[in-house]
């Protein structure tokens, strides 16, 4: 848990310094005078002054930060030092200020997902399983060993890149068009998935299972090779290299075998035998229950290790120039992403019970930190870019609200009128902090269900 919330504070941190520095320095570069660089809201723990007189503080709430510039509309400015307020700047030096915020963490996305590209790191072929007979995509003709080559028209090589083009179909009606290449054959076929309001009101939807789509995944026998901390298999003595025998009496044979056991078993104790060093050892473990797709399944925190045909693993490399396109590309594929999700949940197209706050980054910091550097770096770049994107929306009392203004003042030829930004400051801050709330009780209601 304390690793977690390190792991949140430091994404936290490196978002809010990028971001405010982006605003402090086109300031700086526009001649504005900047008061205070504060990382975090409240008391300051600890503050110091450059030469110019801006003091940088670390304060007490590190939820967030800002940069206080010289202002006219905030207190009287004395003769000598008005040709340094940020009101005494053109519309258009305005205008660089306060996009730079977001357009710093644009970059920051941009330089995080090269750095990835020239990791590099490989992904599983995207290769039909073993599907449900019942499930829409055996009854479309999909069928074990097809291999998926793209989605919607977008080609896919990975079983990754199949997931994330799913999840853009999220809360549409229509059909998913899906090309595969036949099994033991080089031809190509396109079906049809039918959708109608597709996961619409499903909180966490897992797009795979609700298709009936299955994909490829080597047979696992039931070895454990790591352990959850704190979760409950670690509370019931489970070890790295156990082996799982039998479950209240039942063998389990394989780790598909144990994972189906235990979904049907939310906080129902089982009785497990293991395999232990050439003796059995019994336990006795509760699954956690969690919620998947509409859905309460058990949950353990176990994995295996499982071992892939060559012939199913597709590196992914780049060269110096094509990590730098794919920089970009991702950037703005994510970007791209984020608005439609945002115009779904605009359109009641996508429930608002999938909106998550604090705690919901915060698993997700910690989980990513555990999977590995690559892992993290990745929820880091997609964070940037959502941070971006949001606020850049035309809403006051955010970057994209003070864009609009100015934006106005270009076609209106004078600034929009205090009278109306208020109102529209009181607009935007009651529909964010609804917002907040919104997905801070989405959060409780996950954690206490």
């Amino acid at each position: 848990m304390l690793l977690t919330v390190l792991w949140f504070f430091l994404a936290l941190g490196i978002l809010v310094v990028i971001h405010e520095f982006g605003h402090f320095y086109i300031a700086r570069c526009c001649g504005v005078k900047v008061l205070r660089f504060s990382v975090g809201f409240g008391k300051s723990l600890y503050s110091w002054r450059d030469q110019s007189g801006t003091e940088y503080t670390l304060a007490v709430i590190p939820l967030g930060g800002y940069v206080k510039m010289l202002d006219e509309r905030e207190g009287e400015v004395s003769e000598d030092e008005r040709p340094y307020a940020f009101t005494q700047k053109t519309v258009w030096q305005r205008m660089a200020i306060v996009v730079a915020g977001p357009v710093a963490n644009f970059i920051l996305a941009i330089v995080l997902y090269f750095v990835l590209a020239m990791i590099g790191g490989s992904g599983f072929s995207p290769v039909i399983g073993q599907l449900p007979i019942d499930g829409v995509a055996a009854t479309a003709g999909l069928k074990p060993g097809d291999e998926i080559v793209a989605i919607d028209e977008t080609p896919v090589t990975t079983q990754l890149q199949v997931f994330s083009r799913l999840m853009r179909r999220i809360g549409d009606t229509g059909t998913i068009q899906i090309q595969v290449k036949l099994a033991d054959s080089s031809l190509i076929e396109t079906l049809s998935l039918p959708i109608n309001e597709w996961l619409y009101d499903v909180e966490q939807p897992d797009v795979f299972s609700s298709l009936g789509l299955v994909m490829y995944a080597p047979e696992v026998i039931p070895v454990v090779a790591h352990v959850e901390s704190g979760s409950p298999a670690e509370k019931s003595g489970l070890l790295p290299d156990d082996q799982l025998v039998s479950a209240d009496g039942q063998a389990i044979n394989t780790w598909t075998e144990w994972v189906d056991y235990v979904q049907l078993r939310p906080n129902q104790a089982i009785t497990l035998q293991v395999e232990r060093q050439e003796r059995i050892v019994e336990l006795s473990l509760t699954p956690r229950p969690i919620k998947r797709s509409d859905q309460i399944i058990g949950q353990v925190g176990v994995r295996p290790t499982v071992s892939w045909p060559e012939s199913m693993i597709r590196p992914v490399t780049y060269t110096l120039s094509e990590a730098v396109v794919q920089g970009f590309s991702q950037t703005w594929q994510q970007s791209q992403f984020i608005l439609l999700l945002i115009k779904k949940l605009l359109l009641a197209e996508v429930s608002t019970k999938n909106l998550g706050g604090s705690f919901t980054i915060a698993k997700v910091a910690g989980d990513s930190a555990k999977a590995g550097f690559s892992s993290y770096l990745a929820f880091l770049a997609f964070l940037s870019v959502s941070l971006g994107v949001f606020n850049l929306l035309p809403i006051p009392v955010l970057d994209g609200g003070h864009l609009l203004y100015y934006v106005i003042e270009v076609f209106k030829g004078s600034p929009v009128s205090e009278n109306i930004q208020l109102v529209g400051y009181w607009f935007g801050l009651f529909f964010v902090l609804g917002i907040m709330i919104l997905a801070h009780v989405n959060d409780l209601v996950r954690l206490f269900a």
